[in-house]
């Protein structure tokens, strides 16, 4: 007779609901902070500059390393805690992160020296009577957060040695303080030097101010990644010995071997930058899309990957083909389950979600209407995105570096070739439609591509359990009446905005109770797994 292991199952259910219930938190945070930008600066040029510099040293971090350390770092620090104890992967953790964050110093005043350069970039599609002005302002922002590289690496090297030893919940809560720090620090300079300001009428203690308060943010995210390493015992190992460490440097070079998958999408991301720099609050529009699809694939398919990359990662330690295939087909059934509701809802309630989501001085009918679309976009894509992401951990576990970088690659020249093609288009709201359309054709083939490996790593186990798609569409369709009743409501009464809130607030919840009883009324019966 055989047994049902359920042990995995239950693991990666739990850690899963664990990352989606804090990422929510960080990620609505991010949200909000992003609306706050908004409604006070408005959809002018000075937003533009702000938003497009404050992000850039994360964008630098994520292209020498970003969420791929974690990847890479984990199956390492995982395998050295089976083999060998803590101890040992305390020193490899500490000399893996001593080469990183002398990387992202190193970047940091690169960053530094380019910003002339960076500024020139994000201004030069500015009006004449304005650019050089915001040259100057941009100038100055790039100068007060570039120390914020090699802070973005202590903190992913936070997230990375939690999540090693199976703790996610501060790893993923943490990021919401720098998102609230960011947020009275807008607060506060709009309380001080005003709101809507033009780039003429910007002073550069203003833009100071807010250089000054977001880094000290990041300090606060990288502390309290620290400390949740050292909750987990991988704190104070020595950097010294990593010549003669062959598994501290073969981590490291799978890091740099892997750039390229961290340097594609950063790069996009500051070429679609650059695109919507000419519109005014069009990179505004680009990073609230942006924002609304990260987190949703965070709450998603990338909370399932991220709670699944340890078992996975053991399992694959123990190159036993049944047990990995059992716990692939395992994460990937929950991490398809993660990003289906979130695509149906948003895609059948973008426009309404747009009016909610600009506010103050964003309320303007034309851009509401191409956030709207844009959203539409991001709906598809934070699912194509989670998937790719999913794929690619999986690769990772299995310590195969390459899959996700062709993967990379093919994303990145399909993104970029969109990407161009929007210049065709005037520089208006129909570029940023555009623009969102970008990432999601990068992000679906990339997915294709890392999900085409997998299948091919996998053989002769199943790729997919079958009675999983099964319940997949059973509980898709169930969410379908629920829809349709709240589009015609609203279509029906045209509520005021509080009460579109709330018809969208129940009707989400209640497609998304139907979408987990026929889950759990199906999973019972049809799910599990014999070894």
């Amino acid at each position: 007779m055989s047994t049902v292991d359920n042990s995995g199952r239950e693991d990666t259910a739990r850690n899963s609901a664990i990352v989606l219930v804090f990422t929510l938190t960080s990620r609505a945070t991010g949200l909000v902070r992003v609306l706050v930008i908004g409604a006070l600066m408005g959809d002018t040029f000075f937003a533009n500059i702000f938003q497009a510099g404050y992000v850039l040293p994360n964008t630098i971090h994520s292209t020498i390393s970003g969420p791929i350390l974690a990847m890479v770092l984990i199956p390492s620090i995982v395998r050295a805690l089976d083999n060998h104890g803590i101890t040992r992967s305390r020193e490899l953790f500490a000399r893996v992160g001593g080469r990183i964050v002398a990387m992202t110093a190193a970047a940091a005043a690169l960053l530094m020296l380019a910003s002339p350069l960076v500024a020139w970039s994000f201004t030069a599609g500015i009006p004449a009577d304005q650019r050089d002005r915001a040259f100057h302002l941009t100038l100055v922002l790039i100068l007060f957060v570039a120390p914020q590289v090699p802070l973005y690496a202590l903190s992913a090297l936070g997230v990375a040695a939690q999540q090693s030893r199976g703790k996610f919940a501060l790893a993923a809560a943490a990021p919401g303080i720098e998102n609230i720090g960011t947020i009275v620090t807008v607060l506060a300079a709009t309380w001080i030097y005003g709101q809507g300001l033009q780039v003429n009428e910007a002073s550069d203690a203003n833009m100071i101010f807010l250089g000054v308060g977001t880094t000290a943010s990041v300090i606060l995210h990288a502390g309290l990644q620290m400390y949740g390493t050292w909750r987990v015992g991988l704190l104070g190992g020595s950097v010294r010995g990593y010549s003669g460490d062959a598994d501290a440097k073969d981590a490291v070079r799978r890091v740099v071997r892997s750039i390229p998958i961290a340097v594609c999408p950063a790069i996009t991301n500051y070429v679609l930058t650059v695109l919507a720099a000419p519109v005014a609050g069009g990179v505004l529009v680009v990073q609230l899309a942006y924002q609304v699809y990260y987190a949703l694939s965070y709450l998603g398919s990338r909370a399932v990957s991220m709670a699944a990359l340890p078992k996975l990662a053991q399992e694959a330690g123990t190159e036993n083909p049944r047990r990995f295939g059992i716990a692939w087909r395992q994460a990937l059934y929950y991490a398809t389950l993660a990003g289906l509701p979130a695509t149906c809802l948003l895609a059948s309630f973008y426009p309404q979600t747009a009016d909610l989501l600009a506010n103050g001085e964003m309320r303007e009918a034309n851009l509401i209407t191409n956030l709207g679309l844009c959203l539409l976009v991001a709906a598809f894509a934070q699912m194509a995105g989670g998937m790719h992401d999913f794929g690619r951990q999986a690769l990772f576990s299995r310590l195969d570096d390459r899959g996700p970088r062709i993967a990379s690659y093919v994303g990145f020249f399909v993104g970029i070739a969109v990407a161009a093609g929007t210049l065709l288009l005037p520089a208006d709201g129909t570029r940023l439609v555009g623009l969102l359309v970008c990432v999601l054709a990068g992000e679906a083939a990339s997915a294709i591509t890392v999900l085409s490996r997998m299948r091919l790593r996998l053989r002769p186990e199943s790729f997919i359990n079958h009675t999983h798609v099964v319940a997949i569409g059973l509980a898709t369709l169930a969410m379908a009446p629920v829809i349709v009743g709240g589009r015609w409501l609203l279509g029906t009464l045209a509520p005021e905005r509080y009460l579109v809130l709330l018809v969208l607030l129940a009707c989400g919840a209640i497609a998304l109770a139907a979408f987990l009883a026929v889950v759990r009324y199906v999973g019972d019966r049809i799910t599990a797994e014999a070894l």
